[in-house]
């Protein structure tokens, strides 16, 4: 099985240095970047399983780098940044982050989150995919094929973060069910997740804006005032 290749982005030496000795010791391939430009150019030419984020970078921020990498990839993305603000940490997830870590930090929650991260994924691939082309149909605009794991919007590629792809099929898988935000985060994140109950509000609102108009299956998520979430659509295989 090849290492996993993890880019670290990260203005401050000290703390790249740290990370990139400290998670080559654990056996993944690192790539480093001093700023935004870099991790971004990095990106361009090499594959990454995992970006370590710093927010706070010199020249392009780190919001920006997020929210590009959740229209154009499904890499999963870890924000490391010095500010203790919770609008940092929800805006960050909203724009597409699948977890945070707030300087200063111990070395081993990092490898331990990255680890959490690539277990779901892989749990994902072992158990979720299916032998032939499975194609699901979500209302009359939406198609979502589970084997590429694409979403499709009248014909159009729709880009979802690995969340929130992770996060529709659950509830198309239970339509019509409803979840509470607590349980969501138990099934769909893992109950190694350290989050709060807000991330899986953001990232219903994010599938709503993508996909949301009069027909499709944005609008098809339901809130449950004081209880969570359901998926309330016609579904087809």
């Amino acid at each position: 099985m090849r290492s996993k290749k993890i880019l670290i982005i990260e203005d401050e030496e000290g703390i790249r240095d740290i990370l990139s000795y400290s998670l080559r010791k654990e056996g993944f391939e690192i790539l480093e970047a001093a700023n935004g430009q870099e991790g971004l150019m990095l990106l361009e030419r090499n594959h990454a399983d995992l970006v370590l984020l710093d927010l706070m970078l010199p020249d392009v921020s780190g919001f920006d780098i997020c929210k590009r990498l959740s229209y154009t990839s499904r890499t999963p993305v870890i924000m490391i940044t010095a500010k203790s603000d919770m609008l940092d940490k929800v805006l960050g997830m909203e724009l597409g982050a699948d977890d945070y870590i707030t300087k200063p930090f111990d070395i081993r929650e990092v490898i331990a989150r990255i680890r959490a991260i690539f277990r779901r994924i892989d749990q994902k691939v072992e158990s979720g995919q299916p032998t032939a082309r499975e194609t699901i149909h979500l209302g009359k605009t939406i198609v979502i094929y589970r084997n590429e794991r694409e979403v499709l919007k009248d014909g159009e590629r729709v880009f979802l973060t690995n969340k929130e792809y992770e996060l529709l099929p659950f509830f198309v898988e239970h339509n019509r069910m409803v979840f509470n935000r607590s349980e969501l985060l138990d099934k769909v994140w893992g109950f190694e997740y350290a989050g709060d109950t807000r991330t899986v509000d953001i990232h219903v609102q994010r599938i709503r804006k993508k996909l949301d108009d009069n027909h499709a299956a944005g609008s098809m998520i339901v809130t449950v005032f004081g209880v969570g979430y359901k998926l309330d659509a016609v579904v087809r295989t």
